[in-house]
């Protein structure tokens, strides 16, 4: 059996005149965010096999290190690959690698964070917009005492060339609508032992007193941030972003203001039908309407897709997540739940 699939791969290589024709690299930055196992990996692979059913998939997850990620990438390359669908650890360190590829003839794909270099297209959010979003809710949460409010925010990783962009549509909304912004820390790795720690200096500088919302910039963080909290015995807003199931269960039961869905499966799917164009040698504009400059700005209108997001509160779980079989009410509603989704009519 292994000897018949050995000679089979070689000659089918040699068929293809050297390089890999029928398999498309995707690269994940982490597993902390619980999303990109659950939902990115699996639903990207899946469609992928769907469109072409003789290509495979490489798989490779950095665990949040860029050494890693650039030997993943690498190996990638030596094997053949023509197309690499790569969601960085350090967008500013691919710049190399990207460039390096792009001179083989190699296509990377940039999958929810744009990397540097000379990428060929680019899938993801609208993230300024989901920024201004989440400062929204948060403004919505606090309510006739928003102008009166101090608030903290705990902004994402600094090599996540997304988090720049949730920062600044959440300053364009907060800046004008609250008191102040009191403290702010950006944390490495979205870590959530991180969040807590910040959290927990931002009450001591600040006082129990001096500190009525807090804006957390996803859901991993925003349970260290909550834990911080309910220690010091406070409740106050505090808002997220990704919908995680943990997320999900701490806004049913009030602990969470609020987070932010983004359907990954649009996301997901458009990058498979992106990456198997590119293997196949084909245009991909119809699935890029946009085009998006390079965070440095070296690398001008890089076709793109970018999806909408909303903004999730135990109002509209139902008609969202639920709706959409991201989760069924039996994964969010367990023991300690069953009581808040009951409240919710979830069922």
């Amino acid at each position: 059996m292994a000897l018949s699939v050995a000679a089979c791969g070689k000659a089918g290589d040699g068929a293809k005149g050297g390089g890999d024709s029928k398999t498309i690299g995707l690269l994940l930055p982490e597993n902390k965010t619980t999303r990109y196992e659950t939902f990115d990996r699996p639903l990207i692979t899946k469609k992928i096999q769907a469109l072409c059913p003789d290509c495979k998939v490489k798989y490779n997850n950095a665990d949040q290190d860029t050494q890693t990620q650039k030997k993943q990438f690498d190996a990638l390359i030596t094997q053949g690959v023509k197309v690499i669908v790569l969601d960085p650890v350090d967008y500013k360190a691919t710049k190399s690698w990207v460039d390096q590829a792009a001179k083989q003839g190699v296509k990377v794909v940039a999958y929810d964070r744009l990397a540097e270099g000379q990428i060929s297209a680019y899938v993801s959010y609208d993230n300024e917009k989901i920024g201004r979003l989440q400062g929204e809710a948060l403004v919505k949460a606090l309510g006739d005492q928003a102008k009166d409010s101090n608030v903290v925010m705990i902004n994402g990783s600094p090599t996540d060339p997304n988090a720049p962009f949730f920062k600044r549509g959440a300053h364009s909304v907060l800046d004008k609508q609250v008191k102040k912004v009191v403290y702010e820390q950006d944390i490495p790795d979205w870590s959530s032992d991180e969040a807590n720690k910040k959290m927990n200096a931002a009450i001591d500088s600040l006082g129990k007193d001096g500190i009525q919302a807090v804006y957390s910039a996803n859901d991993g963080m925003a349970g260290g941030i909550i834990t911080a909290l309910k220690q010091r015995g406070m409740t106050v807003p505090v808002g997220g972003q990704d919908s995680e199931l943990a997320g999900l269960q701490r806004v049913l039961k009030g602990e969470q203001a609020f987070t932010i869905y983004k359907q990954i499966q649009p996301q997901a799917d458009t990058t498979a039908e992106i990456a198997v164009k590119l293997l196949k040698g084909e245009k991909a504009d119809s699935l890029t309407p946009t085009k998006v400059d390079s965070l440095s700005g070296e690398v001008k209108g890089i076709p793109a897709k970018l999806y909408d997001a909303q903004v999730v509160t135990k109002d509209n779980i139902k008609d969202t997540i639920l709706k959409d079989k991201v989760y069924q009410a039996s994964q969010i509603c367990t023991a300690d739940v069953k009581a808040a989704c009951e409240a919710a009519g979830i069922k």
